[in-house]
């Protein structure tokens, strides 16, 4: 069986998720076979394995990291906040219910045997497991019903690093309540790290020696704040990111992209690789001069389209959308975003909402019913849409994770499914259609298409020569990018903590 360590924090954002992923690169790069796992996450960032399942996009990068490939059992439990109807539970990839908090807690030894059984499969597999939390595990009205912090750490044998974030504030007190609050289970914290400190770390020097004093754990390492790291953030839009281009556009050149801030956006980091070309600057915006005076507007995923499309009406941010369109700026809808721009939503089992039909933008000519069963899968695709992609450019990767089948003038990709959960989304070798599009107005189910390289530049230099610029021949790789972004966070963890330290908890 693996060994394994645990990373813990005194509350979320304290930055769990991207440690975790240093140390699962850092371990890689000694030769040492290490996955993460991550028992419960709760988040609307989600990505498809191999085999069709759905799993927490923090984790399939931390396996990225790690360098394997990313399975259900490194996220056993996925909940999706989702409204009025409480959060949908996914367990081992797929759906397995709605629940509300109460009745999620009533179910809770089950979701411990997914747990269980899935962390067993990975420590067969590998030799180190790399835990992490989420949230606090001092939350001290939910600790009967933890699965996810120090009743995980005890399954695993575990020592847990603890994290705390300094940039917010109260770092000792953090560290120092969550030990007294943790009581006999503290044992399993054998250190602490402080993250995200600006400025001369020698300034700590008598809080480092305090709080070692009065909890008898040593503080390990403070990690400086990282601005413009390049990585998907789990929890929050990481508006900091720049570019890592050679060079630079002027602001009149730029391709002003925005985001519709909506209140159940999900999956989020599909636009992650935009900001990284040399000519986009992106934001996330609820502000309608901001969707009106934009180059791009795109409606993102929602784990509640329905309510999503009713709150654009109430603020109307829909009739800032259409002015947009009518102006002629590209709306580009991605998943629900692409349900939205429809004629019509039909929920007639009540899967999303009360609302048994909507009307949608009507600015493309579909219509969508939401159904109870997921479909699941990566994709193959190939852009129909002339002049995006080279001729002979290899197909297009993606993945969808949606509730709804939409109908009418679809046509703008042509699709191989080559994984699922879904008996909807087969394993077939006939292709299958998605996505439409009507004047300036486009709409697909695929997440990750901007993650392709030669797509997203296409679809930039369409915007480009509209507004009187010349395309940009130069590709940059958002793969590089990343994997860059990787050895480089893995080299500020290297820096800045004691590995050593940490090695022998790890039993390395």
């Amino acid at each position: 069986m693996a060994r394994a360590l645990m990373v813990q924090g005194t509350g979320s954002g304290a930055g769990k998720s991207l440690i975790a992923a240093a140390l699962c690169r850092i371990f890689r790069d000694k030769g040492v076979d290490v996955a993460p796992f991550k028992a419960q996450n709760m988040a609307l960032n989600s990505a498809i394995t191999r085999d069709g399942g759905e799993m927490g996009r923090a984790q399939v990068l931390q396996a990225e990291a790690a360098r394997v490939e990313p399975t259900v059992d490194m996220n056993p439990i996925l909940l999706k906040a989702s409204g009025e109807t409480g959060s949908q539970v996914i367990i081992h990839g797929k759906v397995h219910a709605c629940m509300k908090a109460q009745e999620y807690y009533a179910f809770r030894k089950t979701a411990w045997e997914a747990v269980k059984e899935s962390f067993d499969r990975l420590a067969r597999l590998h030799e180190l497991i790399v835990l992490e939390g989420a949230g606090s595990p001092a939350e001290i009205n939910l600790m009967d019903v933890d699965i996810v912090n120090m009743a995980a750490a005890k399954y695993a044998k575990a020592p847990v690093l603890l994290v705390g974030d300094i940039d917010k504030g109260g770092v000792f007190a953090s560290l120092y309540g969550t030990v007294k609050l943790l009581g006999r289970q503290s044992s399993f914290i054998k250190g602490f790290i402080i993250n995200k400190f600006r400025g001369d770390p020698a300034i700590l020097g008598p809080g480092l020696d305090q709080i070692h004093e009065k909890t008898g754990k040593p503080v390990i390492g403070v990690l400086p704040y990282i601005y413009d790291i390049g990585l998907p953030e789990e929890d929050g839009l990481g508006l900091r990111k720049g570019s890592n281009f050679k060079y630079r556009i002027s602001n009149s050149d730029k391709i002003k992209v925005v985001v519709v801030r909506l209140k159940y956006m999900s999956n989020f980091t599909d636009f992650d690789p935009l900001p990284q070309e040399p000519d986009v600057e992106l934001i996330y915006s609820a502000n309608t001069a901001d969707i009106e005076n934009a180059d791009i507007v795109i409606i993102p995923g929602s784990k509640n389209t329905v309510q999503d499309l009713l709150l654009l009406r109430e603020y109307g941010l829909d009739a800032g959308i259409k002015r947009a369109h009518a102006k002629g700026i590209q709306i580009i809808g991605m998943c629900g975003g692409y349900q939205m721009l429809g004629k019509k939503i039909f929920d007639p089992r009540g899967v999303e909402s009360s609302n048994k039909e909507v009307d949608g933008l009507g600015l493309l000519d579909i219509e969508t019913v939401f159904e109870r069963n997921k479909t699941t899968c990566r994709v193959e695709a190939e852009c129909l849409i002339p002049g995006i992609c080279p001729t002979g450019s290899p197909p297009l990767q993606g993945y969808e994770i949606h509730m709804g089948e939409s109908r009418g003038d679809i046509g703008v990709f042509k699709l191989i499914r080559y994984s699922s959960n879904s008996e909807r989304c087969g394993l077939n070798p006939e292709p299958v259609f998605d996505g439409s599009q009507k004047e300036n107005c486009l709409g697909t189910y695929l997440h990750g298409i901007f993650e392709n390289d030669l797509f997203r530049r296409g679809i930039l230099n369409v915007i480009r020569v509209r507004k009187g610029l010349p395309p940009l021949n130069d590709t940059c790789s958002y793969g590089e990018i990343k994997e860059n972004a990787l050895n480089r966070l893995a080299d500020i963890v290297r820096e800045h903590l004691d590995m050593k330290f940490i090695e022998r908890l790890a039993g390395l």
